[in-house]
């Protein structure tokens, strides 16, 4: 579902990386030592016991108390995705960003018998709730950011929304992610391949499921800075999933932006890819 967007990431990296080489080394420590003044990384950290339930930390060198950490949430129609096509946006952030903090997490996939919902959400909760019971270990603060794509969007978006209830979260931005799964342009399509990823909500699930699933119908006025990006011809998230958000945190007063490309589908490359980046990195640096 994000296989385009992953790849057109991919290419406008390697042309910023190459005009901004780092020479940073890479300390390898013992797992439980992590001295703040050192570049500190470790994959597949375990934070359940199904094999999906593991994530990739990112500790910046000179880190402090006041750190904060972005956490990566991946898209594939909460059926499939992986981490590790995020990883050219989490290279993105160790580039511009070197003082943050980076996680970059899967979570349990969905299927027929397993609804993505609470199931998912639950996942980024354990990540959170572990990442602040190390916060002394790691040398990091408890505010988070989020970076999600397609379905990882709108699990960042409902977990921000309706989960957050320490307030941890500073900022949050979704990529094409579904927002309301009420929308009468999905509940009303006919759409094959898009009818399947929505009967993993159920055949018949209730309004009162849906909205609970949907940061539309969660959003209040205590929503964290919220960025948001869509294609006007992404044949999977119609163009009211991404402007109705964008209403409803106007009419709640709560910080945002949104970025409507008109003939984009679901990803874009070229010069819409650097606007994506440069807005986004101009939004974290004002947010996070």
């Amino acid at each position: 579902m994000m296989k385009s967007f992953k790849n057109n990431f991919f290419c406008f990296f390697v042309l910023i990386f190459l005009t901004n080489c780092s020479t940073e080394s890479i300390s390898v420590e013992e797992p439980d030592t992590f001295d703040p003044t050192e570049y500190y990384e470790e994959i597949n950290i375990s934070y359940g016991e199904f094999d999906d339930q593991k994530f990739d930390l990112y500790l910046p060198a000179n880190r402090t108390a006041n750190t904060k950490t972005v956490i990566l949430v991946h898209g594939g129609g909460w059926i499939s995705g992986d981490k590790s096509d995020m990883n050219t946006i989490k290279d993105l952030i160790r580039l511009d960003f070197p003082n943050l903090a980076i996680v970059n997490m899967n979570y349990r996939l969905a299927d027929m018998e397993n609804k993505p919902l609470p199931m998912q959400t639950d996942d980024i909760t354990s990540v959170i709730n572990m990442l602040k019971s190390n916060k002394s270990s790691y040398t990091i603060s408890e505010d988070f950011g989020f970076i999600g794509t397609s379905a990882g969007g709108h699990l960042s978006l409902l977990w921000s929304y309706a989960l957050d209830t320490n307030k941890n979260i500073n900022m949050v931005c979704s990529i094409v992610g579904p927002t309301n799964l009420t929308d009468p342009a999905y509940l009303n399509n006919t759409d094959p391949e898009l009818q399947i990823l929505l009967s993993l909500f159920g055949e018949n699930p209730s309004t009162e499921y849906l909205e609970t699933s949907s940061p539309l119908h969660q959003v209040t006025s205590e929503a964290p800075a919220s960025i948001l990006f869509y294609g006007g011809e992404d044949p999977l998230i119609p163009t009211s999933q991404g402007i109705d958000l964008r209403d409803r945190l106007l009419e709640l007063n709560v910080t945002h932006e949104f970025t409507l490309y008109p003939e984009a589908g679901h990803g874009w490359d070229g010069i819409e890819l650097l606007d994506t980046w440069t807005k986004l990195k101009l939004f974290m640096q004002a947010y996070l």
